[in-house]
Order: C-alpha cells, then structure tokens, then sequence
C-alpha cells in the first residue's frame, strides 16, 4: 500500500468514527417528545384503536417498548423497509432528533418504576410451544419475551395478537409496493410458517404478561 492511499484509508476511517460519534450523540428527549408526538396520539394514544390497512387489527401499544427498537422502527418506516403507506408518510417528516425524543417519551410512558421484572412466559398449548421453540422466539425477545437480548429488538409479549399476525405476515409478502418488511431475520422466521400457524403464535404470545400499553392522553379519558 502506497502513502496516499494509506493517507485516503485512515482518512476514511476518521470519517466513519466521527459520523458514529455523532451518531451516537443523539439523544432523545422524553419531554420534546411529549410536545412531537401530535401526529401519534390519534392512533397510538386511544385504548383498541383500529387501523383498516392492510386489514382490521388494533395498532401496536407502543408505551413502555425500548427506545432503541422504537428508532430502529421508525427509520425502517422512512427508509421503506417497512412499508406501510400512513407511517412511512410520518417517519419520513421526522428528523434523526425527532425520533430520538419521541422514543424517549414513549419509552418512559407509563412504566411503572417498582413493577418485578418479568419471568419466563408461561407455557401455552403445546402447539403454540412448538411453534415458538421452531421460530426461536426466546433466543432474541428473551425468555419473558419482553427482555429482548439487543435493545433495538421490541418487547413483544402481551402485544396485540392481531397486530402480531399482521406483522408477521408483513415479513413474507414479496413484491407489493404498500405492504411488507425487509428485515431479513425476521423474514426468515416468517416464512416457515403457514399463515395459520402465525396467527396460533400471535395468540400466545399476545395472551402473555407484559409492560406494553396504550397510554390514553388526557384529551381521549
């Protein structure tokens, strides 16, 4: 290797650790993040709301779920690796800062500070264990499912089962522009299952106990 191109790699090198310092400098702001989230309340802050694209099903409670998966959710929406048509319109308004305070508000809502962890989920029929050892479900949401191993992974249990069917099946649509998920892990889980067996898993592990919640604001008592 010459000097000047050893000059141009630790250049770039230099570069990549700043733009990740930066990165990393972002900061979310629960209290910004209650003043941003006008566009989220009308779906996320009403108890059972039902959204009708693709199909009827209650839109996700996103109280109390990890900032990081928050974030990693909504830059997959702008990016259109999610791609449903309503949120990809919001996250696309957002900026980088936007995101990081409206995860730190959503993250911090309606945790309860003293509540016991969570243990390991309890046993539900023996198909739908089967179902979960197939998919591992344990090995990346834990074993409550509500302790996933990486912070940019979501809280799953006691999740609303048809969001969860509807998301799963999310992963195994192909080809349609309005309708899908990239993510290549989850795909990859997705598709050994029939559509049956996705929603018998969505049924567990939303029947389980966990810290997600729609947190009505005061506007919706």
């Amino acid at each position: 290797m010459n000097l000047s191109l050893r000059s141009l790699t630790a250049l770039l090198v230099a570069s990549v650790t700043v733009l990740s310092a930066q990165a990393e400098e972002i900061k979310g702001d629960a209290a910004a993040g209650l003043k941003k989230n006008a566009m989220c309340i009308g779906c996320h802050g009403i108890v059972g709301y039902q959204a009708s694209f693709p199909e009827i099903y209650k839109v996700p409670k996103i109280s109390g779920q990890g900032e990081k998966y928050i974030v990693s959710a909504l830059n997959a929406y702008k990016k259109g690796e999610r791609k449903h048509p309503s949120m990809r319109g919001i996250a696309t308004s957002l900026t980088d800062q936007d995101m990081a305070d409206l995860a730190a508000y959503y993250s911090a809502s309606g945790v309860d500070a003293n509540a016991k962890p969570l243990e390991k989920a309890a046993d539900g029929s023996a198909k739908a264990m089967e179902l979960v050892a197939k998919g591992g479900c344990a090995s990346c949401h834990g074993e409550s499912l509500s302790k996933p191993i990486d912070p940019s992974y979501p809280k799953i249990a006691g999740q609303y089962s048809d969001y969860l069917y509807v998301a799963l099946k999310a992963y195994k649509t192909e080809g349609n522009p309005q309708v899908g998920r990239g993510n290549a892990i989850m795909g990859g889980v997705a598709k050994q299952f029939s559509n049956a067996e996705l929603k018998e898993l969505a049924g567990y592990v939303g029947s389980l106990p966990g810290v997600l919640k729609t947190v009505p604001e005061s506007r919706f008592r």
